[in-house]
């Protein structure tokens, strides 16, 4: 693999790090929160998920300055928000600052959804893109466990919350000086800029047939209308196919588990110490699985890997809602570790790569700022409401929707999903436009 696309993708790739350092992070700190600042069930659910609106924001409105500007400034501000959230977080003297910098971490969140994975998809050859657009999802979990390792060790210490918080601020320094040192993809620089020797010079050194991409970029330009509305009849299935993968990702749970691991485990009997640990089995489950899915993604495809996934889903969340039922929470553990495995390596590895090659070249940013926007959406929203679900309902009803919800993608993966594997972009466009 060349060595450039492959330090730019790590690179890039880090924008994920920082995303699972600021999502899972606040697992730690939650409790401590909500007893400093004697919140409701109400509030306290709001403050968690503060991040996950401002992630909304991002994800709707990222495409636009990667549009307009480029992918690599883009990339470069995102760093620099998630630096001034982080620190702004661990000082705020209240509530609302709290709610306040973590809505600007938000951003940066769901910004990074969108605009890494573009980056890696334009800038990497076909028969490697999904190995290097998962680099993004392998930081994310990489970054949940690493906060969830974090938090182990800085609990107890004064002020524990703010430290946990405050650490995300050093990848985030780190990221915005290596983005430094990338390039703009080619795809942006013939298409948005009409920079054909910017574009050259890069694929010079990451391309070995640097006048074959330009030819096929530049082919595939003529046949596309400029300024083309992404919400028209002619991206239906696109549209429709990124939307149901992303409802369905965050419908099985996984952001319920991520964000309140502590809190379930604690339901289940352990002590706050012991839930901890535990939660760092769950990042560390994540990452493994993960990388399972990175090593397969290219060589058995997407579908495959949902399959997987989605079965996996259906017995764990079974599992667990069998636990609730009986009030039996001994193998609970184990079965949050198979769900967490089945996630990481069907959705976990699939989510980011499938939508960001399913849209053509003219849409591709406002395409995965969709399927983005409708994953963060989804994600504010159970954030928000697990708590309040989880005293009104308790864990059979909720584990129970879940795995209803997962029998659902099951039927969509065998009925709906195409398969990418090995296709160049501009052959999948063929597939999924209506002409």
């Amino acid at each position: 693999m060349n060595k450039h696309v492959l330090f730019w993708s790590i690179t890039v790739g880090l924008g994920g790090m920082l995303f699972g350092l600021d999502v899972a992070v606040i697992s730690g700190a939650e409790l401590a929160i909500q007893a400093l600042w004697k919140l409701d069930s109400w509030t306290h659910g709001l403050a968690i998920a503060t991040a996950l609106y401002g992630t909304v924001v991002g994800a709707a409105l990222g495409g636009i300055p990667a549009d307009r500007f480029g992918r690599k400034p883009t990339l470069l501000w995102i760093g620099v928000s998630f630096f001034v959230s982080s620190i702004g977080a661990a000082l705020a003297s209240n509530v609302e600052y709290f709610m306040l910098f973590r809505f600007l971490g938000g951003l940066g969140i769901g910004a990074s959804s969108v605009v890494a994975p573009i980056y890696i998809s334009e800038i990497a050859p076909a028969k490697h893109r999904g190995k290097l657009v998962i680099s993004f999802q392998l930081n994310v979990v990489l970054g949940i466990l690493i906060a969830y390792i974090s938090n182990y060790f800085i609990q107890g210490m004064e002020n524990d919350w703010r430290i946990m918080l405050g650490v995300v601020g050093i990848p985030s320094l780190l990221f915005s000086i290596l983005i430094l040192f990338t390039p703009e993809t080619p795809t942006f620089l013939l298409l948005k800029r009409n920079d054909l020797e910017g574009a050259k010079k890069v694929l010079a050194l990451a391309d070995p047939n640097p006048e074959e991409t330009i030819q096929r970029i530049t082919e595939n330009q003529k046949t596309q209308i400029q300024g083309e509305r992404l919400f028209s009849k002619k991206f239906i299935t696109p549209l429709v196919l990124s939307f149901l993968f992303s409802f369905f990702n965050q419908m099985s749970g996984i952001n319920a588990i991520i964000y309140y691991a502590p809190r379930i485990y604690e339901l289940t009997g352990l002590g706050k110490e012991s839930a901890l640990l535990s939660t760092a089995g769950i990042g560390l489950a994540n990452l493994l699985f993960t990388m399972v899915g990175w090593y397969f993604i290219d060589r058995v495809g997407r579908r495959k890997l949902m399959y997987i996934g989605s079965f996996g889903y259906i017995i764990s969340l079974g599992l667990i809602t069998l636990s609730f039922y009986q009030e039996s929470f001994a193998m609970v553990p184990l079965y949050i570790f198979v769900f967490i495995a089945s996630h990481a390596i069907g959705q976990g590895s699939v989510i980011w790569v499938f939508i960001s090659e399913i849209f053509p070249n003219s849409v591709r940013a406002s395409g995965m700022a969709w399927g983005s926007l409708t994953h963060w959406v989804l994600a504010a929203l159970v954030a928000n409401f697990f708590p309040i679900f989880t005293e009104m309902f308790g864990g059979t009803v909720i584990f129970g929707f879940f795995g209803l919800m997962m029998i659902g993608q099951l039927a969509y993966v065998m009925f709906m999903m195409p398969e990418t594997k090995g296709t160049s972009l501009e052959e999948i466009e063929k597939q999924m436009i209506i002409h």
